[in-house]
């Protein structure tokens, strides 16, 4: 009787292991790919809409996402549209941003890394992943080891900057923030290349939180919108210190 049982085992232990190679593994679900070092920050990661979400035309990017070293300085932008859009038009907005960046600017993706709307809801730009510091387009010289966050409208001098787009902003910067970054002080950044206020080369000490016009010859982000940059700053570290 026990030889007839070995021998069905014999027979048997080749068959399981035959199903065994084949078949796939439940022990655990696949780690995600590491595409880019994750940054640790110094406030909550706030509600993002991805450009899942929005929509995106992921075709017309043209290259993958690079990386930088953590965060060490924001700067905020304006997209230039008219205030009185409806937030629920965003989405379309910014697929249009998104193909002028790459059709007419050349870049390979959307330029800024977030875009923050009058209502105060943050989206996703540059694809990369949100937890990255995904290297954009938004402040030539210093794109690297920063972030760019665009205010989606136009914001001259005579504009009231609405308290949900600027409390969009300051979680963002709050969150993006290398560790141990005082969104009240200054940084010292070495710009990248010759089309910004400072050569190649040179070091320019910046606003940790800083307007485009801060590093460029340009009216970005708007009077408005750049005189109500210490309360942005405040407000980040406010939120740093919770």
């Amino acid at each position: 009787m026990w030889s007839r049982r070995l021998a069905l085992a014999a027979m048997v232990l080749p068959l399981a292991l035959l199903v065994l190679r084949d078949a796939p593994l439940r022990l655990a679900p696949p780690k995600p790919a590491v595409v880019g070092p994750e940054s640790r920050h110094g406030a909550p990661q706030p509600e993002i809409v991805s450009r899942a979400a929005w929509h995106a035309a992921e075709g017309m990017v043209r290259d993958r996402a690079e990386y930088t070293g953590e965060v060490s300085a924001v700067f905020i932008h304006h997209t230039g549209h008219p205030n009185d859009y409806d937030c629920s038009d965003v989405p379309a907005m910014l697929r249009a941003l998104l193909a002028d960046h790459v059709r007419n600017q050349g870049w390979d993706d959307i330029g800024y890394n977030f875009v923050v709307d009058r209502c105060g809801t943050i989206y996703e730009g540059r694809a990369g992943g949100v937890g990255r510091p995904v290297h954009g387009a938004h402040t030539k010289g210093f794109n690297a080891d920063s972030v760019g966050i665009a205010a989606l409208g136009t914001f001259g001098p005579s504009v009231t900057v609405p308290r949900a787009l600027l409390s969009g902003i300051a979680k963002v910067a709050a969150w993006k923030l290398r560790a141990g970054a005082d969104p009240r002080r200054t940084v010292r950044l070495v710009s990248t290349d010759n089309e910004s206020k400072y050569k190649k080369g040179d070091t320019a000490e910046l606003h940790v939180i800083s307007g485009h016009r801060d590093s460029h010859e340009t009216r970005c982000p708007g009077d408005a919108l750049y005189q109500r940059l210490p309360a942005i700053r405040e407000e980040a570290a406010r939120l740093r210190d919770q």
